[in-house]
């Protein structure tokens, strides 16, 4: 019995904890899709995707699903736990069950996939270059985005400053964002060659190496979570059966 209870207890407050964090999800959710003057708003003004990639202007809507799956798992790990409710303790244990297949799957399919998810950033990549040198030096909402990106991360470009070359901030002289360069001379062509600045997308996948321990490290955290929570909501639906009979 005091197992019971103290496994109770502990399902009370992880599931709790998960209910605040569906419920904080969910509002950013709504005031993402609600807000048309938010922050997404003006990133999607930066780059526009290829059809077959994620869509920046769907964030708000997958915010709204995924605090509403947690929201019901949480709702549904605390009450199962409190009133040893078999059925919502089952449902709990089976859609925390279908979330990790689907995790490990996805896991499978980017690693087996390896190729596709290639062409993908390829693709991606085309279209930044392709956006900014459309609209780079003309558009001030997405020249200030890059600029305060290129600066805050000490990169230049998606790949590097070749990027910019034809864009309307690049014709109207040979020049380059300041970031591209190391000097505080006039970034012109040759200075950016010279600095050789890494761009943006080489930066973040660097910064995705250098920490892919803890990234690692929080995957099996969550996974190792997810099974104890089944273990756990397995172990109070049998003893709730015990109870019942």
């Amino acid at each position: 019995m005091c197992c019971t209870g103290f496994l109770k207890v502990m399902m009370f407050i992880f599931n709790g904890a998960i209910f605040l964090a569906g419920a904080a999800i969910l509002g950013v959710g709504i005031w993402v899709t609600v807000d048309s003057d938010s922050l997404l708003g003006l990133v999607d003004k930066v780059v526009e995707l290829p059809e077959d990639v994620f869509q920046l202007n769907y964030v708000g809507y997958v915010l709204i699903g995924v605090g509403a799956v947690l929201l019901i798992i949480g709702f549904l790990g605390c009450c199962g736990a409190i009133k040893e409710s078999k059925c919502m303790l089952l449902t709990f244990f089976s859609i925390v069950l279908i979330i990790f297949i689907i995790e490990v799957a996805g896991g499978v399919v980017l690693f087996v996939f390896n190729d596709e998810v290639d062409q993908i950033f390829d693709s991606i990549e085309n279209e930044v270059r392709t956006d900014i040198q459309k609209n780079y030096g003309n558009e001030n909402d997405m020249t200030q985005v890059w600029n305060t990106t290129m600066e805050q991360f000490q990169c230049c470009g998606y790949k590097n400053y070749t990027d910019f070359e034809g864009s309307p901030f690049n014709n109207a002289g040979d020049r380059y964002p300041s970031p591209c360069c190391d000097g505080t001379g006039p970034c012109t062509s040759n200075a950016a060659q010279t600095a050789n600045i890494k761009g943006c997308f080489v930066k973040l996948l660097e910064l995705l190496e250098e920490n892919s321990a803890i990234i690692a490290g929080v995957a099996l955290g969550i996974a190792a979570l997810e099974i104890a929570a089944m273990v756990v909501s397995m172990v109070l639906y049998c003893d709730a059966g015990k109870k019942g009979k």
